[in-house]
């Protein structure tokens, strides 16, 4: 089977937990670079990437790269790739763009070129004048940095994020790939307590259970890929198969989640329904203050309003001391905590003892891990 290079995108900050789960699913990694995973995989590999992937955002397969320094030199580049080995001709191809430090600085160009070059392509093969472009969808993808062009397809469609649970969605959710490399950031297993005292809808509850129950994040959503002709057949359903037979159906957990806000605490139960986690997440409608924090050397993992999220002036003095209260209260767990207040520490007056610059959407946010001491005969912080 014909060797593909794909390349994994991911949020900046992310890059070294993506690697380690195409590590863990086998793949063989070329490169690591700044929002992306560069990595070696055949067909199945689309799927299975697509599939499994938590935190990254698309699964790009990288069609071409050469140096361009003219729009001529771009077609003529462009033109000589096997389009039409791949793409049919009812395709439905769009060409997006971006340019960095190059010559070819005008995406709006680039893009016309590409998409050209594209048709021209296909005509010799198919002989026909026009494409209707009804059929399965082909996004392709110019970059340009350094005058280097490379020409990727999408794989995956809507963004990986995009998991096909969130049926009922609040204000300022995470999103689901940050979330799940939270947890993965964390210290949190099966095994232990997990909590959420700021739950909001759910999300990363939810996606810590999919961890535990080893639930694949995609099997709930389409992709782009799943309709492309050239893949063997079987590729996409055998996959989707193996991925069923892998959940652990019966393994329980101790998750709890809680929220000031009545109808986010509604939209949490809807949301972990659908994800089918609901038994393994116990939710309450409580100000966090008065959750209940029981147990020992559990993992408080939460999203705190902050101040890029909430109305001009609203003071959160008051939440943080409480939630300095509550800290000292739980000695023996580990706390994580994702903000953009910087000075979370002051505040709690507690050092962390690690942070990581993380970005919620187009917020700039630090995940501060403060460790707990370690379970007597788990050896974990």
């Amino acid at each position: 089977m014909e060797k593909l290079e794909l390349i994994a995108t991911t949020t900046f900050g992310l890059e070294a937990i993506v690697k380690r789960e195409l590590e863990d699913l086998n793949f063989e990694i070329k490169e690591v670079e700044n929002g992306k995973v560069t990595f070696y995989s055949d067909h199945k590999g689309i799927a299975k990437a697509n599939l499994w992937l938590r935190c990254a955002d698309r699964v790009l397969w990288k069609f071409g790269e050469f140096k361009a320094i003219s729009f001529d030199e771009l077609f003529d580049k462009t033109l000589a790739l096997p389009w039409s080995n791949f793409i049919p001709k009812d395709g439905k191809f769009t060409v997006l763009g971006q340019s960095v430090k190059s010559k070819l600085f005008s995406i709006s160009d680039s893009q016309a070129i590409v998409k050209k070059a594209i048709v021209e392509n296909l005509k010799e093969k198919y002989n026909i004048p026009w494409f209707h472009e009804t059929g399965a969808e082909y996004t392709v993808k110019v970059s340009l940095l350094n005058d280097i062009a490379t020409l990727t397809i999408d794989t995956s469609g809507e963004s990986l994020h995009k998991r096909g649970y969130r049926v009922s969605p609040v204000t300022a959710p995470i999103k689901e790939t940050l979330a799940a490399a939270m947890v993965k950031l964390s210290y949190w297993g099966p095994d232990r307590i997990l909590q959420d005292p700021f739950c909001g809808s759910g999300t990363i509850l939810i996606e810590a259970a999919m961890i535990g129950r080893n639930i694949a994040p995609g099997l709930q959503r389409d992709f782009a890929s799943k309709h492309w002709d050239f893949l063997e057949e079987g590729i996409w359903r055998d996959t989707i198969r193996e991925a069923y037979q892998a959940i652990d159906y019966d393994k329980q957990m101790d998750i709890r989640g809680s929220d000031l806000d009545g109808p986010s605490v509604k939209s949490a139960i809807e949301n972990a329904d659908e994800a089918g986690v609901l038994d393994t997440i116990e939710f309450e409608h409580s100000n966090f203050k008065y959750a209940k924090y029981e147990g020992d050397y559990g993992i408080f993992i939460t999203n705190p309003p902050y101040g890029s999220r909430l109305s001009a002036g609203e003071d959160l003095t008051d939440m943080y001391e409480e939630m300095k209260k509550i800290f000292r209260r739980l000695k023996t767990w580990s706390k994580y905590v994702i903000t953009d207040e910087e000075k979370l520490e002051t505040y709690l007056k507690a050092n962390a003892d690690r942070k990581r610059i993380l970005f919620n959407g187009r917020i700039k946010t630090t995940y501060f891990q403060f460790y707990g001491p370690r379970p007597n005969e788990k050896g974990q912080n």
